[in-house]
């Protein structure tokens, strides 16, 4: 359970926005993965969705100009590698939100976000960038990125 000032710090986290999918924060994407007070300081805790993950200096410089937007200077962010990130840490309705903004949630069997079919053909392993592959719609004939399962 959550009380007083880390509840407070979890509610500016969820305020942050992921760099390269803006409709979802970084608590929705599952990178912060705990807020603790220990020796007057607040540690936050980032697992990156990949260890080359070039978002994570714009995490940290994101959350630390929140942070101090809200008065909270006494913290220190700790990028932890294990356990590893994966998309299991995300909630349906983060999925659902990545779908609605156009780009197809991590699962096994890929929709359309468009038109919701799964007839679809893979244009490239890579889309905009790693954890995102891009595929075309054969019904719809829409490009999408889907967001891979890791």
């Amino acid at each position: 359970m959550r009380s007083g000032k880390i509840e407070k710090i979890w509610n500016i986290l969820g305020s942050v926005p992921d760099p390269e999918i803006p409709v979802i924060s970084v608590v929705e994407l599952g990178v912060i993965r705990n807020v603790e007070y220990i020796e007057n300081e607040y540690i936050i805790s980032v697992t990156p969705t990949y260890s080359g993950c070039p978002a994570v200096k714009t995490f940290q410089d994101d959350i630390k100009t929140q942070l101090k937007k809200n008065d909270i200077d006494n913290f220190k962010i700790d990028i932890v590698y294990k356990p590893a990130w994966t998309t299991d840490w995300m909630t349906k309705e983060t999925k659902q939100k990545l779908k609605k903004y156009g780009i197809a949630p991590p699962e096994k069997i890929i929709e359309c976000p468009q038109c919701n079919s799964k007839k679809i053909e893979l244009i490239s392993e890579f889309g905009a960038t790693a954890c995102k592959s891009m595929h075309k719609c054969t019904e719809c004939l829409e490009p999408f990125e889907h967001f891979k399962c890791i």
